[in-house]
């Protein structure tokens, strides 16, 4: 009971602080899904990197997982091959824009020019064209929302208590913790792949991945995550 008091407190909370942040909360941003079924949704923003991304591939194919990609458009420039190695192997490949701007350096017109300019980078490299766009930050405002459904994309975030900051590099152990220890069926956990040292991205989910498993959970792409929502 104290625990359930804590979670509605903490929701609540972090919806302020989203609202103050990214424009005052929408139906149409995905944070997580609610259903019945052991799915949860791994993704990896920022890259592709040339030295993790084929490691967490590797990892993904061993533990049978499929994972999306919020990939920057320059870096799949840069690493084409891995870009197509991550459709070729299942993933859902997504949008993150060309150059990774917050909304509140830039105007939303930036956002969507480079969303646009990424689309097509996506397509011309992987023919794939996401279905899916997740602004950097998560920082949105209604014009963004408005452009992202006028180009049939879906803004997704990730579930708040599932923010693993790996960027930040605070630790194998942290990292993990943060993902086993308040788990659940339709959650979107937030990795990244981005330009440096992911090496604590990569061990972490040596043991993350087993361990999900063996509770019984499946790894889905977001779009695939989406599609089980209950009713």
């Amino acid at each position: 009971m104290i625990n359930m008091m804590w979670k509605v407190v903490l929701c609540g909370l972090l919806l302020s602080l989203t609202t103050a942040a990214s424009g005052k909360p929408n139906s149409e941003v995905v944070w997580n899904v609610n259903t019945d079924e052991k799915l949860i949704a791994l993704t990896f923003d920022d890259g592709p990197n040339p030295v993790y991304t084929p490691q967490i591939l590797d990892l993904l194919k061993e533990h049978d997982a499929k994972a999306t990609f919020f990939v920057l458009g320059k870096r799949v420039q840069m690493y084409p091959a891995i870009a197509i190695r991550e459709v070729n192997e299942g993933h859902e490949i997504a949008n993150h824009t060309f150059d990774h701007h917050y909304l509140k350096n830039v105007s939303p017109q930036k956002l969507v020019d480079e969303i646009r300019q990424t689309q097509e980078v996506i397509f011309d490299i992987t023919e794939q064209i996401p279905h899916v766009f997740r602004p950097p930050g998560g920082f949105y405002n209604d014009a963004l929302l408005h452009s992202a459904k006028e180009d049939q994309l879906t803004v997704v975030m990730w579930s708040w208590y599932q923010d693993t900051k790996d960027w930040k590099r605070p630790g194998v152990d942290k990292i993990v913790h943060t993902v086993l220890s308040n788990v659940h069926n339709g959650d979107i956990i937030l990795f990244h792949d981005l330009e440096g040292d992911c090496s604590q991205t990569v061990e972490a989910l040596k043991r993350i991945l087993p361990e999900l498993k063996k509770q019984g959970y499946q790894f889905v792409t977001v779009t695939d995550l989406i599609a089980k929502t209950r009713k």
